[in-house]
């Protein structure tokens, strides 16, 4: 059964992700979505938020970004009755694949997908957990055009306002939601 969105708020969603500062380095104030996942009522309520959203749009395939978005885009997969296609880091995906490199802040890296996930023409709904600097999104997005699927909407929980992810996304021609919007930096 559906939680209905009105139940409870975004807001309410936005305090039980766990801030934690100066993580993986100084000046980061990362962000931790494990809480929502742990709790069975918030969990329910980012998935339920998500369906709602899409449940009356053609999406004929959801892709996840390793790793968060396995999780998040694999329940709403679930539950919008069609099918999950993992876009996984490089080398991890056992058959024939096609890879797409992105910008790290000190280096490069890769993520890749099945040659046979996504059919010529299909409507393709990308999830991840966040859009801080947006290269892993952007990859993902590429990698679904080189297999010729359309892109209905990028989608994440969180989009960093203080980072170029979103403006990215939105530049490359991706319809992009996120539920919450703010600042992933530390102030000061």
């Amino acid at each position: 059964m559906l939680v209905h969105p009105e139940a409870m708020s975004v807001g309410a969603l936005a305090d039980k992700i766990r801030k934690i500062e100066n993580w993986p380095q100084k000046g980061i104030l990362f962000h931790d979505i494990t809480p929502v996942l742990q709790s069975a009522e918030y969990f329910r309520l980012l998935v339920d938020l998500l369906v709602y959203r899409y449940m009356d749009q053609k999406i004929d395939i959801v892709a996840g970004l390793d790793a968060r978005g396995f999780i998040i885009g694999a329940a709403l997969a679930y539950q919008l009755n069609v099918g999950f296609v993992p876009i996984r880091k490089k080398g991890k995906l056992p058959f024939e694949t096609v890879s797409q490199s992105y910008a790290l802040e000190y280096g490069e890296a890769a993520v890749e997908i099945h040659t046979d996930a996504v059919k010529p023409g299909s409507r393709v709904l990308l999830v991840d957990d966040l859009v801080a600097t947006g290269g892993t999104m952007l990859a993902g997005l590429e990698l679904i055009r080189k297999l010729g699927g359309k892109i209905v909407e990028a989608a994440a929980i969180l989009e960093f306002t203080d980072l170029q992810g979103g403006k990215n996304i939105r530049a490359s021609g991706a319809p992009l939601f996120t539920l919450l919007q703010n600042e992933g930096c530390m102030k000061g």
